[in-house]
């Protein structure tokens, strides 16, 4: 039975205030931040991304990433 009525559901409005903070290596930036500059290859960075898994931004420290999260008035989540 599908009880969607055309409205946003409490959990669609939730996931709109999510973000999750994911480490990646700088060889994996080009992929997810085509615009960015180009990074040495080796580093350990940190991601920023919208619940449906957008990139927002791009770090090199975790703090940092959440910082943006929380200016942005996004709840940051990690990913393992």
């Amino acid at each position: 039975m599908n009880m969607n009525n055309g409205t946003s559901s409490g959990l669609d409005r939730l996931v709109q205030h999510i973000a999750y903070v994911k480490q990646i290596r700088s060889e994996d930036v080009p992929v997810l931040f085509p615009q960015a500059p180009k990074i040495a290859p080796g580093l350990k960075l940190f991601a920023l991304h919208a619940a449906d898994g957008t990139p927002i931004m791009l770090t090199d420290s975790r703090e940092a990433a959440i910082a943006n999260a929380w200016s942005n008035e996004l709840q940051a989540v990690s990913v393992h």
